[in-house]
Order: C-alpha cells, then sequence, then structure tokens
C-alpha cells in the first residue's frame, strides 16, 4: 500500500484529504496537535481498512517531526508527504501595523520552517519511492496582495519558493504547491471571523488532489479552482498554473 504524510489531518482539508486517500487503499501518518481529535480521525479512517497511524504533536518541533518520519518507516516507506499544517499570526488577522512580530515567527515557523524539517527528514524515505510527492497547501494570499492577509501570505510565497526550488533540486520527486482557494474551515473562521460569506467544504477541492496523484503532472504551483477543460497537461513545464487564482 501507498503511504502518506498529512499534517493537520485532524480537521478541515488535511481530514477530508485522508479520507479520500484511505478510500483509496493508502496507509497514513496523520499529525495534529490536539490528540483527542486527531485520534478520534484516525479511529473512523482506520474504517476503510488502511493502516493509520496518529502522531499528535506541533511540526514546529524537530522531535516530533522525527516521530512521524519513524511512524512512516515503520509502515514501509513514504510515497507522499502533505505540508497542511498553518498558523495564521494572529487570529483575526490584522494589519501589517499591528501584526505581532511572535506571530509573524510563528507563522513563518509552522507555515515554513516546519514544512522544510519534514522535507528535509522525510526525503530518503520519499526518494525511494517509485512515485514520491511533496504537496505544501499554499493560498492565493502568496501571490495576490489582500489587506491584512500579509504576515500569512508571506509565510505562504516563501513556501511557494521552496517548493518550486525543492522540484528543481529533486528531479525524480514531484513537488506541488497547490492553492486550494478559501474554505469553509476553522483556519479561515480564524483569520476572517465576520466573513459570512458561503464558502465550499474543504472536499470539494480533494478531486483536484486526487488528479495530481494520478496525472502527476511537472512540480510547479497549481490553484483552484480545477474544471475538467483546465486539469493539467503532463508535459507542462514546473511553476505552471493549473487553472486560475483561487478565489
Amino acid at each position: 500500500m501507498p503511504v502518506a504524510m498529512i499534517t493537520g489531518a485532524s480537521k478541515g482539508l488535511g481530514r477530508a484529504l485522508a479520507a479520500a486517500l484511505a478510500q483509496r487503499g493508502w496507509d497514513l501518518v496523520l499529525d495534529a496537535r490536539t490528540a483527542g481529535v486527531l485520534e478520534g480521525a484516525a479511529k473512523e479512517l482506520a474504517g476503510y481498512g488502511a493502516r493509520v497511524v496518529a502522531v499528535p504533536g506541533d511540526v514546529t518541533e524537530a522531535g516530533h517531526r522525527r516521530e512521524l518520519v519513524a511512524a512512516a518507516g515503520e509502515l514501509g516507506g513514504l510515497d507522499l508527504l502533505v505540508s497542511n499544517a498553518s498558523a495564521l499570526g494572529a487570529e483575526p488577522l490584522v494589519r501589517l501595523d499591528a501584526l505581532p512580530l511572535d506571530g509573524l515567527r510563528q507563522a513563518l515557523e509552522t507555515n515554513l520552517v516546519a514544512a522544510l524539517g519534514l522535507v528535509q527528514g522525510a526525503l530518503p524515505l520519499l526518494r525511494a519511492s517509485a512515485a514520491g510527492a511533496v504537496v505544501v497547501v499554499s493560498s492565493d494570499a502568496a501571490a495576490e496582495p489582500y489587506e491584512t492577509w500579509g504576515g500569512y501570505g508571506a509565510s505562504k510565497a516563501a513556501l511557494d519558493q521552496l517548493a518550486a526550488v525543492l522540484g528543481v533540486e529533486e528531479p525524480g520527486l514531484r513537488v506541488w504547491a497547490v492553492d486550494p482557494g478559501h474554505m469553509q474551515t476553522g483556519l479561515y473562521a480564524a483569520a476572517v471571523p465576520d466573513d459570512d460569506d458561503p464558502r465550499p467544504l474543504p472536499e470539494s477541492v480533494v478531486p483536484g488532489f486526487l488528479r495530481l496523484l494520478e496525472r502527476r503532472p511537472a512540480s510547479g504551483r497549481y490553484a483552484a479552482p480545477w474544471p475538467a477543460e483546465s486539469e493539467p497537461d503532463d508535459s507542462a513545464p514546473a511553476g505552471s498554473a493549473w487553472s486560475g487564482a483561487g478565489l
């Protein structure tokens, strides 16, 4: 069975993606900070017949990242690493003139430094896979200057660049930075609690992630929405977009 590691997997997009993979025969290593919620998710997903290992902890801690990689090794390897865990830097989001510097550091540690640390630890397993892939969950705020999204957007822009360089340095892997668009998640509610506009559920964007895994287009940045006519060309050069920007 292929093995996937997903951070931030107890709810939202991470859990929706984990459920879709479990239903397709993937074994899973799941991370989240809240142990009880994560273990509940793992128990539910194991009902699909997958081997599911819940490793609660904080991805900013090196010891926790080593636990995640070790858990994948015990399952037999790692074929897919999804860095989905994210921090906003301020809840709700604020303008840059009020953004706490400690909040910005937290966003960079979670969204960027931890993602690289996890990649570094997991690379031997990913290189050994016949179809190793890395997905980093990005945001349209990485490319567009939305008011109050500066700190979070800066961390995601840096994450995009990290993924782009990793794709060049590791040609044997597929490395995709994915902007899934705004969704109905706890993270978005914390960012903009007064926004009552309806947002799509995380499950609605999971088919796009699955198409990436099935078709393995070139490493690069891809963004929702993912209409059928915009599905990726397998020969697309690195850095090309699947479709237009996410909102």
